[in-house]
């Protein structure tokens, strides 16, 4: 996604009455599996609450109402030199917002970040101060949403950061700041690391699994916080982590079944929702059918999974490793969601200039979604000193 943007064009939804119907259609002719003999999610996603989330995909909820808060949002499309990019636009209200990337991650799509985006774009409407105002970007990542599905391989977390930059820089933005969590973060990462130059700072809320500093002879040894945090991580990534070696390796194979079924698709991302929430197991403490349903509608309708699912695999490809004295130069902020695995200071600091550590009372792996006012706050104080006239 590198290269000079070509055109911007406004843009809308509008998900067609065919593929509507065709989705109701598939519904109603859902093949169920055996249910599971232990249940209660401990094999994966629960039948009872699967069956209860379709009925209501299929009988309750009003796909062209969410369409229409949707586009609520100011949405453009760019063409840049590797493909099609969607993101949402939203200029401050204040006396100097400032430029701000904010990415997203897997399985979402960027419309998670919608309650997150008007605290940041417009903080004395919600309590703030006008003076932390934020002029938001938001792109959807390649495949996701509806940006472009690449058709050719090599387009992984580096290739989308450059696609920000080219985005950014057409925009009229020379400098600008960076946040997000999951594969966002990635992103922000190799952006920070091949463009010092334009990034005022960056700010995420999740470490990716695969970050690996240096280690070794010369370098100070793990401390006790840091072995605990790694035997953690790998007993996570044990007993959660099959979804991500699939992802990784084979995304073609479940690609088949979850673009052919809506059901699927359901069991599929729901499972994570809320495994990877605040939720306590109880998902709808976190997220109401609908807004499930939203998320999910999304990404059938831009028949998007299996392009999603290949930025693991082209991650997997060329992964970020830090070689010896390699370091990230823009000031670094990172909030900590407990349902999140937590790293501790030590571990950021081998390669970031780790400005600012908070760990967070409470929210997950979806913190725009769950905790935006959390968020937004430490956003908000991460970039405070960052600002220039």
């Amino acid at each position: 996604m590198s290269g000079l943007v070509m055109t911007i064009t406004p843009f809308r939804i509008a998900v067609s009455t065919e593929d509507m119907q065709d989705l109701l259609d598939r519904l109603n002719r859902t093949r169920w599996p055996d249910p599971s003999p232990v249940g209660d999610w401990v094999d994966g996603s629960d039948e009872r609450f699967l069956h209860r989330l379709v009925e209501q995909w299929r009988s309750g909820f009003n796909w062209r109402q969410q369409e229409e808060s949707l586009n609520e949002l100011p949405q453009f499309t760019a063409e840049l030199d590797g493909g099609t990019v969607h993101f949402i636009h939203q200029r401050g209200t204040g006396p100097r917002p400032l430029p701000l990337v904010l990415g997203h991650g897997w399985p979402q799509t960027g419309f998670d970040l919608r309650r997150l985006i008007p605290l940041l774009s417009d903080p004395a409407a919600h309590g703030g101060d006008a003076s932390d105002a934020f002029d938001v970007v938001a792109p959807s990542l390649p495949g996701y949403g509806f940006s472009g599905r690449p058709t050719t391989p090599g387009t992984g977390p580096r290739q989308a950061a450059q696609g920000w930059a080219s985005l950014m820089t057409q925009l009229g933005y020379d400098r600008f700041g960076v946040q997000s969590g999951d594969w966002g973060a990635a992103v922000g990462m190799w952006l920070a690391l091949d463009s010092p130059e334009v990034v005022t700072g960056l700010h995420i809320n999740f470490l990716p699994g695969f970050y690996q500093p240096p280690l070794g002879d010369g370098l100070p040894p793990l401390s006790d916080a840091e072995a605990t945090f790694l035997t953690g991580l790998r007993g996570w990534f044990e007993a959660e982590g099959g979804y991500h070696r699939l992802q990784s390796t084979k995304p073609q194979t479940p690609a088949y079944a979850l673009t052919d079924s809506p059901v699927g698709l359901a069991g599929w991302i729901v499972e994570k929702m809320r495994g990877w929430s605040d939720s306590h197991g109880d998902i709808e403490s976190v997220f109401t059918l609908d807004e499930i349903l939203t998320n999910l509608s999304l990404y059938w309708f831009t028949s998007t999974i299996a392009s999603s699912m290949r930025f693991y695999r082209e991650n997997a490809l060329a992964p970020n490793r830090f070689a010896p004295g390699q370091r990230v130069t823009p000031p670094f902020g990172f909030a900590a969601f407990p349902a999140d695995p937590v790293p501790p200071r030590e571990w950021l600091e081998r390669v970031f200039d780790l400005r600012q550590y908070t760990v967070m009372p409470r929210g997950g792996h979806f913190a725009a979604w769950e905790e935006p006012q959390l968020l937004a706050k430490e956003i908000r104080k991460f970039f405070r000193p960052l600002r220039t006239p």
